[in-house]
């Protein structure tokens, strides 16, 4: 996880965009998607460059997770999710299957 000091997810997510993550990603129907050029990718094709983990204090409706991903065409961009309970179980579930830059 890089250490670049983001405060919040909204934060961490424009700076990202900044730093060239531009594409919005989702999972829907367990394909994982680029929104704007309706582009899909397999896990293979990924690869989770670094992530950022924000903790709510006081509520524990702001613990989250965003990812910065590259794929293997060039296209970069962020997925987020909540974590702990409240953590979407198919994203985890897929991005178990990407690989992490740390691990490369």
């Amino acid at each position: 996880m890089a250490q670049t000091g983001y405060k919040t997810l909204a934060e961490a997510v424009e700076g990202l965009r900044q730093r060239g993550f531009t594409a919005n990603f989702e999972l829907l129907n367990k394909i994982f998607r680029a929104v704007n050029s309706g582009q899909t990718f397999t896990p293979d094709q990924l690869t989770i460059v670094e992530h950022h983990r924000f903790e709510g204090v006081s509520d524990p409706d702001d613990m989250a997770v965003v990812y910065a991903i590259e794929a293997l065409d060039g296209t970069r961009g962020t997925i987020a999710d909540a974590f702990g309970p409240q953590a979407n179980p198919e994203l985890g579930a897929f991005l178990k299957n990407v690989k992490m830059h740390e691990d490369l």
